[in-house]
């Protein structure tokens, strides 16, 4: 039954802080997205001419040409760009009351390079996670989430609209969700940090050891 799968994911949840960190940063960086899209997507329609939404559509598509520039890139440099690049939102949405034109090129330059900082992490992220859960159930754990965030952030612009919400006043909102999507984003790059620099030190130490067998053989 369709139950049995919904309890394992919360049972592959439960059983992994580092798991649980990352679908919150995940869940809450994607529903703040596709909470203010739609409003983007409006106000590209009003003062964007089409060459340059198709500009940013391409460069948006070149994540895959560039992902093997990102290959030995740590993991937690990662998501410490993605921190300053969520500090960035919050501080562009001052945007709005300066010039609209310029506020909409701003969200659009940031989707667009979060869109492609998303796609490097999640290659490097599967690669981290093979030892804790399995492949396929990290990909339908990610999926899961990201639809439900989608689903969610739809949503929420479609009430905040019936209701004429000012977007300002969206904005406001979103920036309390944006620093706790912060908050959690800075645990996870600490977390990840010290599991890599264990890591790094436990192969160092190896490598003095294999060296000290091979310089004094018994």
């Amino acid at each position: 039954m369709p139950k049995v799968y919904y309890k394992q994911i919360y049972k592959d949840l439960s059983s992994s802080k580092l798991l649980k960190l990352q679908v919150i940063v995940l869940f809450v960086t994607t529903y703040i997205d596709w909470t203010i899209m739609p409003y983007i997507a409006k106000l590209e329609g009003m003062y964007l001419p089409v060459y340059m939404i198709s500009f940013y559509m391409l460069i948006g598509a070149t994540d895959g040409l560039i992902q093997p520039l990102f290959k030995r890139v740590k993991i937690y440099n990662i998501y410490f760009f993605v921190i300053i690049l969520d500090i960035i939102q919050i501080f562009s949405y001052a945007l709005l009351m300066v010039n609209i034109v310029l506020f909409t090129y701003a969200i659009l330059s940031i989707f667009t390079i979060q869109a492609i900082t998303f796609e490097i992490s999640r290659i490097h992220t599967i690669h981290f996670m093979k030892d804790e859960i399995e492949i396929k159930d990290y990909l339908i754990l990610r999926s899961f989430f990201v639809s439900s965030a989608i689903v969610g952030g739809a949503v929420t612009a479609m009430i905040l609209d019936y209701f004429n919400v000012k977007l300002s006043s969206m904005l406001i909102f979103l920036s309390l969700l944006g620093v706790l999507a912060i908050i959690v984003e800075y645990r996870l790059y600490k977390k990840f940090k010290n599991i890599l620099q264990d890591e790094d030190i436990i192969i160092e130490r190896q490598k003095v050891l294999l060296n000290e067998k091979i310089t004094y053989p018994k």
